[in-house]
């Protein structure tokens, strides 16, 4: 840049630091353009900006196109570009509905807009779009029009491949994407089997997207097809590149002396792991004992900062996983298993590398102080919950296996009274709720469900780590450095409205208006116990609740009741732990938030790539277990259960089946000979000359009458 504008550019140093030469920044291209007040071309812009040598034009350029696919400019047919902000734009992405209309999630804060059909053609679920609102349509619904594609996410689809009369087609998984994909090359897929389409043209208004199968994963009833498809859907990396296999190899195979140097020797401490009797990764130990009145407890956590640098190549495609997925028979890591199952887990008679929370606890469960080392520690047992559970239940059996470590274990559990009364007295909510677990015969097939109930060292594990998420949290706050942390916001007030009505009709009351604090909710839990319908209750009191997501602000945890709150406890399986102990390290050697290798830019960067693999992850899973639920109960349609009404809508009732704890539709055609009508606030169908009225969380007996494997749908009539 040589002209006099250039120099105005308040950015121009960071832009020469980072590039070596000082191109426009983007604050000051958009502030030129808003000053213009219309759009403007390239050369246009270039004179306002100053830009005249070759190299910065072509720069500008590049950084144009980059403001455009961010949605920061937009650029008309004539080549003219405009500041998005000023021509009443609004970008975001596309929420697709199995019913063919959608919605634009917009990045701002802002409500959404919808998308009807006629515009959803031209799009896919996930794709970044910018839109213009064109009206508001007599329900009140903010309606819009799309005017540009800034990206398109959906790359690569899996599908049920079909071919008749002469045309081919790939029918979507994933119910979002309502257009069947035309196939030019079938890459030797038949008809019926699932695979894999990469979509070679985007979907435009007159016609569907096209594509080539690139793969074929086979036929939809082989064994482990769920988990193929999920992985593929939900565009889950499980292949390690070249780059991250060289770098594993490099690692030692144990842990070296030269790594122990430095570091705190807590080898002789009694440290044990408590986890599931099926974990193959083991990320935390602990260790408790008496202090005066209180406790000292430790918490070690597998130091896997030590092995995964900022910038390595494991370190890059840990954050592209974010998290480890985890299936009912099948776990996809985060970091290499080398790593997880290996030098960085913390297995019996070991020695491991460790961060430690070190931390005095207060008689009625307060933490009074605390500090953060680097350690090296020896698990002296692995453990597992229900095995915990038994020694601090008094089985004889347990307690003679685990003589030498009964003294910390019963420790523990009197900690744990001491951390559940301090969680009480906060507020914090409990939800107490019941899983299921699927098993399987040796050729892969769910041959039972069983329930799987939460004990005491279920409790007494997630209290520990739950003292430690706080103090890491509190430990960077005071410093300043630039961290994850994760929020959990408050509800929204129409939500608070719509919860208390349900909650009304059932002679429950959530006191604290629009606003009301963890404890309110904790009295209604209250409140509800020993209910047959407790479970129902938990479960709209949860769909009330926001999501918790990372960010770089410190908001505080709403659901926990604290004002501090981060993941410290598994950097094993979640990337957001990994740069809190990255931070904490960075801190242990006395150096300030200044020398950091991150900032906040970088942490928001993190927070939003990190939250949307969780909720990836989750998803994923979700429907991987709903498959095999389905696939299970298809050899039971026939068969009669009784379950709870979990969910109530116009078109009929879904209904919890008891014991397996997955859903199917009672129609509403199924009720009985009688109009009935949908109340959205009470969440009640009431019949008009019956009189009959099923709501939410009424017992319901039902039969199985029919499973659908591709949509997994179950088919309930009521006995």
């Amino acid at each position: 840049m040589t002209g006099k504008k250039s120099s105005r550019d308040p950015h121009r140093a960071r832009e020469r630091s980072k590039y070596g030469r000082a191109i426009p920044s983007r604050e000051f291209i958009l502030e030129q353009l808003q000053a213009a007040g219309q759009v403007l071309s390239h050369s246009d812009l270039a004179a306002r900006l100053g830009v005249d040598e070759d190299w910065a034009l072509e720069a500008l350029g590049k950084r144009l196109r980059a403001m455009e696919r961010d949605g920061q400019v937009l650029c008309d047919r004539r080549g003219r570009y405009g500041a998005a902000d000023k021509m009443d734009l609004v970008r975001g992405t596309v929420s697709a509905h199995p019913d063919g209309y959608g919605f634009l999630l917009p990045d701002e804060d802002r409500d959404d807009l919808y998308l009807a059909p006629r515009e959803m053609r031209q799009v896919l679920h996930g794709d970044r779009v910018m839109a213009r609102l064109v009206r508001v349509d007599r329900r009140g619904r903010s309606e819009g029009a799309i005017v540009e594609v800034l990206e398109r996410r959906q790359r690569r689809v899996v599908g049920r491949y079909c071919h008749e009369q002469g045309v081919s087609y790939l029918v979507p998984s994933d119910a979002r994407i309502t257009q069947d994909i035309l196939i030019s090359a079938a890459a030797g897929a038949s008809h019926g089997q699932i695979a894999v389409a990469e979509i070679t043209d985007a979907p435009t208004r007159k016609r569907p997207p096209l594509g080539v199968i690139v793969e074929v994963l086979g036929d939809a009833l082989d064994r482990g097809m769920e988990v193929d498809i999920a992985l593929r859907k939900h565009d889950i990396p499980v292949a390690w590149p070249p780059a991250v296999e060289d770098e594993m190899a490099a690692l030692p195979a144990q842990v070296r002396a030269s790594d122990v140097r430095g570091r705190e020797d807590l080898t002789e401490l009694p440290f044990i792991t408590i986890d599931g009797e099926d974990a193959r990764d083991f990320d935390d130990a602990v260790f408790a004992e008496r202090a005066g009145r209180g406790w000292r407890l430790r918490v070690a956590i597998a130091d896997v900062a030590q092995y995964v640098r900022p910038g390595s190549a494991l370190d890059e495609h840990a954050a592209e996983r974010g998290t480890s997925v985890y299936f009912p028979n099948r776990v996809v890591p985060m970091l290499p298993e080398a790593l997880s199952n290996g030098l960085c887990s913390l297995v019996a008679d070991e020695q491991r590398l460790v961060l430690v929370c070190d931390m005095r606890i207060g008689p009625r469960g307060e933490i009074r102080s605390y500090r953060f080392c680097k350690g090296v520690i020896r698990s002296h047992a692995r453990t597992t919950y229900t095995e915990i559970a038994g020694v601090l239940g008094g089985d004889r059996k347990l307690r003679r296996r685990y003589e030498a470590l009964t003294g910390p274990i019963d420790e523990l559990g009197r900690l744990y009274q001491a951390f559940a009364a301090a969680r009480v007295a906060r507020g914090t909510m409990e939800f107490d709720t019941v899983e299921a677990r699927l098993l399987f015969d040796d050729a892969g097939q769910v041959c039972d469900i069983v329930p799987v109930q939460r004990n005491d060292a279920h409790r007494l594990i997630e209290e520990c780590m739950i003292a430690a998420n706080r103090c890491a949290a509190e430990y960077l706050t005071e410093r300043k450095l630039p961290a994850l942390y994760r929020v959990h916001a408050p509800p929204a007030g129409d939500r608070v409205e719509a919860l208390r009505a349900f909650l009304a009709e059932l002679g429950l009351v959530l006191h604290g208006g629009l606003e009301p604090e963890p404890a309110d909710y904790l009295r209604v839990l209250d409140q509800a116990q020993g209910r047959a319908d407790l479970p129902v209750i938990q479960t709209v009191i949860l769909r009330s609740l926001k999501q918790a997501v990372y960010q770089p602000g410190n908001d505080g945890h709403f659901g926990l009741a604290l004002e501090a709150y981060a993941h410290f406890t598994s950097p094993i399986r979640r990337y957001p732990d990994l740069l809190v102990h990255r931070a904490i390290r960075h801190a242990l050697r006395g150096r300030s938030a200044n020398s950091y290798t991150y900032g906040e830019p970088d942490m928001a960067r993190f927070g939003e790539r990190c939250s949307s693999t969780e909720r990836r992850a989750e998803e994923a899973s979700r429907e991987v277990v709903a498959g095999l639920k389905c696939a299970w109960l298809e050899d039971r349609v026939g068969d009669t259960f009784d379950g709870v009404v979990s969910g109530v809508t116009s078109f009929g009732l879904f209904v919890t089946l008891n014991g397996i704890y997955t859903e199917g539709l009672v129609h509403i055609t199924a009720l009985g000979n009688d109009y009935y009508h949908f109340d959205p606030v009470h969440h009640r169908l009431s019949g008009e000359r019956t009189r009959q009225v099923f709501r939410l969380g009424d017992a319901l007996r039902v039969q199985v009458t029919r499973v659908d494997l591709d949509e997994r749908k179950i088919d309930l009539v009521p006995v």
